[in-house]
């Protein structure tokens, strides 16, 4: 069987970074005030999803800062001319060892820049290559502790250099109730997923189509926890390019999971939603409306809702995992191999 969702033990793994948010943001409002022209994001795989989030609302409403996203090595590599002391850097690695995210906060020690960087323990070597570490303590929700420490980070700093980011008091308060929120939504599709885990247990390709920074939770589904963890063919598609191209895969056959959110791209995702409903009925759609998310803001539902679908379709590779055979934790080459 599936392991069963412990509520009460996830929302107690994330009580670190629940509390640590203050102390996050009130970083944020201090760099915020170095008057920084640019803020950039340095990350691997899921934590550099979760960045896309915040660039995305960031981008939305900066005037007087430059936001952009890099995975590491490219990063390194690239050498922006742009790190000066105008230059604030995010980096962030659960582990705090991935080894192209700690080269970069290394590279970045020989820069006028400044570095803040997101981790477990305070003792990793990320946390040790920055500036300002941020420690959200030993978890195996680390996706989530993450969100929510950086979130609160990055809400801080817009509150002072971004006059149109008018959310911050309201985000912060439900990033607060954000763990309880999560679990209640993992909880209320395990019934869901279960059916679903048995339906497509023989699919071993799918698509997961999202737009905006939904596109976050279908990445990490496909790719960070279908693909690395249960070895499928999934490929994530952006809901805006999804006409330019990857409509042409859809008949009765294609298993498709489409996720609709709050923000300004919905209308993109419900496109989506009405053509792949005319010709196939293999569809698993997950819309944040459907979900309470008890505690959060209403103006802040759709900042949150990539976190509460990611947590409710949690459940189905949970599931799958027992039809398959295969545990989540088993890897074929990472940590066991060079690479």
């Amino acid at each position: 069987m599936a392991q069963d969702f412990d509520r009460n033990a996830f929302i107690q793994s994330l009580d670190a970074a629940t509390q640590g948010r203050l102390k996050a943001a009130q970083l944020g409002e201090e760099l915020g005030r170095k008057g920084f022209k640019r803020l950039y994001f340095v990350g691997c795989g899921a934590p550099n999803r979760l960045m896309a989030m915040m660039e995305y609302w960031a981008q939305r409403i900066a005037v007087n800062t430059e936001i952009r996203r890099y995975f590491p090595a490219e990063f390194v590599s690239q050498n922006p001319a742009s790190l000066d002391e105008n230059t604030l850097v995010i980096l962030g690695s659960h582990s705090g060892t991935t080894k192209e995210t700690v080269e970069a906060a290394r590279f970045l020690q020989g820069k006028p820049c400044t570095t803040v960087g997101f981790t477990q323990k305070v003792e990793s070597p990320l946390a040790q290559a920055v500036d300002y570490a941020l420690p959200y303590g030993e978890t195996e929700a680390g996706y989530y502790a993450n969100y929510i420490m950086m979130q609160a980070l990055v809400s801080g700093f817009l509150k002072v250099a971004e006059p149109g980011w008018q959310v911050h008091d309201a985000l912060l308060e439900s990033l607060g109730a954000l763990s309880a929120a999560l679990a209640e939504t993992a909880l209320l599709n395990d019934a869901r997923a279960t059916e679903e885990a048995r339906l497509y247990k023989d699919d071993r390709i799918m698509y997961v189509v999202a737009g905006g920074p939904m596109s976050t939770t279908a990445y990490v589904l496909g790719v960070c926890v279908l693909m690395e963890m249960q070895w499928m063919h999934v490929q994530p598609v952006v809901a805006a390019e999804f006409f330019h191209g990857p409509f042409e895969i859809v008949d009765e056959t294609t298993p498709l999971i489409l996720l609709v959110g709050e923000d300004p791209s919905r209308p993109e995702a419900e496109r989506v939603v009405r053509f792949c409903k005319k010709y196939t009925e293999r569809l698993m759609i997950y819309d944040s409306r459907d979900f309470a998310m008890p505690g959060i803001a209403e103006e802040i539902r759709p900042i949150v809702a990539p976190m509460i679908l990611e947590a409710a379709l949690s459940r189905f590779p949970a599931h799958l995992a027992v039809w398959h055979n295969h545990p989540l934790s088993t890897r074929r080459y990472m940590w066991k191999t060079e690479y």
